[in-house]
Parts: C-alpha cells; sequence; structure tokens
C-alpha cells in the first residue's frame, strides 16, 4: 500500500503528500520497535503486539495534517480562546511528537496521559457542546464518543506502561495506571456499544466509527459487513462493561477492525488518493487514519487489560516484557 501511496505523490497536493509521509515513516520506525514482541507472540497477540504502531501511525498523519492546513483549522478554535494560528501549530507537533513517542515506546506514560487530557479537552470545549446544541444529530454524538474513545486509548497505552515498569521497579504508581486503565476501558466500552447499535440502525454507513460516509456501491457485503461490525462492537462493549473477559474480546475485536482497516479503508483510501480533488484525497486518508485509530485504541484495551491480570509463575516471565 505505502508503494502505491508513493506512486500517487506526483497527482497529490502538499497536504495528502505529508500526511502519507509521516504516516508511512512512522509505520516503519513502529514497526521497527514492535519487531520482538511480534516476535515473542503467539496467535492474535501478534495484532495485539501491534497496538501502538495502529495508534501512532494515525497521531502522525493528523499532526502533518495540522502542520500543513493549519490556517484551515485554526477557525475550529474557540473563539474565547486567543492565539488560534498558534494553538493549532501548537497540537500538531504535540501530535507528531506523541506519535514518535508511542512508537518508539519511550516515555509512553506522559504521551499517552497528555494526549488523553487534550482529547477529552476536545470533547469539553468542542464536540460536547455541539452535541448538546444538536442533541438530535447523531454524527454529533458520534463525533464525542469517538474523541473520547481516542482519548481513553492514550490513557490504556500510559496506564499499561506504567503498570510494566511497577513489575519490574516496584508498586510505585501502579494504582494510578490501574485507574487510567479501568477509566479508558469503561469509556471505551460504553462507545464501543453505541457505534454497534448504529450499525443496526443505519448500515449503509462506513463500519468501525459510524460517521457520515457511505459504503462506497462497489465494497461487496455491505449488510453482513455492518452487522457483523455492529454485533462484534455490541457484545465487546459488554464485556468491557463487565470487566469479564475484556482481553479476549478486545483481541478480537481490535483483529476484526485491523482487517476492517485493511480490506475497506484501504481500498476506500487508494480510490481516495486517485482522484484529482485534494479534500477528496484528505477525507480519504482522515477515513483511514480514523478507524486506524480506533483500532489501535481497541488493541489497547487487549494490552492493557493483560498488565492487570494476576501474575502467575507461567507468565511471570511475560510479565517482565515492558513497554516504556
Amino acid at each position: 500500500m505505502q508503494l502505491i501511496i508513493l506512486a500517487a505523490f506526483p497527482r497529490m497536493d502538499r497536504t495528502p503528500t505529508v500526511m502519507c509521509i509521516a504516516g508511512v515513516l512512522i509505520f516503519l520506525t513502529a514497526l521497527w520497535a514492535a519487531r520482538t514482541d511480534v516476535a515473542r507472540a503467539r496467535g492474535l497477540d501478534k495484532v495485539v503486539a501491534l497496538s501502538n504502531l495502529c495508534f501512532a501511525i494515525p497521531l502522525a498523519v493528523f499532526g502533518a495534517l495540522h502542520l500543513s492546513a493549519a490556517p484551515g483549522l485554526a477557525t475550529m478554535v474557540p473563539s474565547y480562546m486567543p492565539w488560534h494560528l498558534f494553538w493549532a501549530y501548537f497540537f500538531g507537533f504535540a501530535l507528531l511528537a506523541s506519535s514518535l513517542s508511542i512508537a518508539t515506546k519511550i516515555q509512553v506514560r506522559w504521551s499517552g496521559l497528555l494526549f488523553g487530557i487534550a482529547m477529552f479537552l476536545f470533547v469539553a470545549m468542542l464536540m460536547l457542546p455541539g452535541a448538546l446544541a444538536n442533541p438530535k444529530d447523531r454524527f454529533a454524538w458520534t463525533f464525542v464518543c469517538r474523541e473520547s474513545s481516542f482519548g481513553s486509548g492514550g490513557w490504556l497505552l500510559a496506564g499499561s506502561a506504567i503498570l510494566a515498569a511497577s513489575a519490574v521497579r516496584g508498586p510505585g504508581d501502579s494504582r494510578f495506571g490501574s485507574t487510567l486503565i479501568t477509566v479508558g476501558r469503561v469509556i471505551v466500552g460504553i462507545a464501543a456499544i453505541l457505534f454497534g447499535v448504529e450499525h443496526f440502525l443505519h448500515p449503509a454507513n462506513v463500519p468501525g466509527v459510524p460517521l457520515e460516509k457511505l459504503l462506497p456501491p462497489w465494497i461487496p457485503g455491505h449488510t453482513v459487513i455492518s452487522y457483523l461490525t455492529g454485533a462484534m462492537l455490541v457484545v465487546s462493549g459488554a464485556y468491557f462493561l463487565l470487566n469479564r473477559k475484556s482481553r479476549m474480546a478486545a483481541t478480537y475485536l481490535g483483529t476484526g477492525l485491523v482487517l476492517i482497516v485493511l480490506f475497506v479503508y484501504g481500498p476506500i483510501l487508494i480510490s481516495s488518493l486517485a482522484n484529482t480533488s485534494t479534500d477528496v484525497q484528505v477525507e480519504g486518508i482522515n477515513y483511514f487514519a480514523d478507524t486506524l485509530l480506533y483500532a489501535g485504541t481497541i488493541l489497547a484495551v487487549a494490552s492493557a487489560t493483560r498488565r492487570m491480570e494476576p501474575r502467575t509463575p507461567s507468565s511471570g516471565g511475560v510479565a517482565k516484557q515492558i513497554s516504556r
């Protein structure tokens, strides 16, 4: 897919080009950093070992978008805040820094924590007021749940990193790490159930995060894809809320979402990049990155809940495989 994207560069404007370049570079960086964990994992745990990779790539893509299209994004900054353009650039650099930290698994306790705080601030300042102003707008509430899930994903990664360090260096901040994981798991669970219900009510929309875009007619099995995704989301969300088999549910759901990214959003991305419109190209990249970030969030649930499992003699060695 990277070769196809690179081949399309001559027909792309600056913004989609830098978004793709940032995503590819972080992909290579995160894949190198995860090579040992992937090699040691067995079965679907190999997909879980890619949670940081799935989370980091979209942050790099969105960070590049902020830097390339800062004047346009500055208009989204609330009117009561000064220096609109500064905040657009600042968040772009912050996203790139968080992406590099999560990809390399260096200081994830801070990058994940701060990214989560930023996303919940966005929900409080931008998404929630918009949803309350238009309570019948289902997409406004989808944005609230999506950004809350992304923020929770950051906290799950941070909590997992804290528990991993505590397993080697002593208890330390283990209670704080466990709290981050619990809060993140509950929020992700609530959002997953709501997303799942949306899939049954509106099966024509794209799967994963049910936003405005409709599944293209050239992708087969619309109803099957939507209903199957909805069922996985509802069941997994219930497991997350009940704190029962959360790791298993997150592993299966996360793997399913990665497959959706590859075989549904991948072709949509390629089709968008083949279009001569910059807006269409950016939209295709955004949908691909959004769903990949959501997949990374679900895989972070699997990774983090494993850290909270009771340690046994047979699993003690695994507990010492840490991500900084």
